[in-house]
């Protein structure tokens, strides 16, 4: 489990699996957000099985699915909403962590400039620079 560091209260990660859950609780991840769409790989485990295993953990679980680079306003909406009301550590994941990423920055939760959204983006292993217009600037 690779686990990229975007503020002292957010992270994203590649895909993960039920396993992984109670080593998340454990170093304080309330929340996770899944951006993936169930069915788009056929080894992944879908949104109800890791529903389920975040229960058992004590985290609330949120799915959030986003596919073709699209990212729709009531996608960025719903994950800004979650960021928002989230008590502790929140966990964003989907296949590579760039979707959940980017859907961090769209909505901008912490209401920061572009440079400072691409920054931490870059500093966590993914380069939102592409999104620079989108981002305000």
């Amino acid at each position: 489990m690779t686990i990229a560091p975007v503020s002292e209260r957010f992270a994203v990660a590649p895909q993960l699996r039920p396993e992984d859950l109670p080593a998340l609780a454990e170093a304080g991840y309330r929340t996770l957000i899944c951006n993936r769409p169930d069915g788009e790989e056929s080894c992944q485990p879908d949104a109800a099985e890791m529903a389920a295993a975040a229960e058992t953990a004590g985290i609330a679980f949120h799915h959030i699915p986003v596919s073709g680079g699209e990212f729709p306003a009531a996608a960025i909406e719903a994950f800004g909403r979650v960021r928002s009301e989230a008590e502790g550590k929140v966990l964003a994941y989907c296949r590579t962590g760039t979707r959940s990423i980017t859907l961090d920055a769209l909505a901008n939760f912490d209401r920061l400039g572009s440079d400072t959204l691409i920054e931490r983006a870059r500093k966590a292993g993914y380069d939102l620079s592409a999104l620079r217009s989108r981002l305000g600037g």
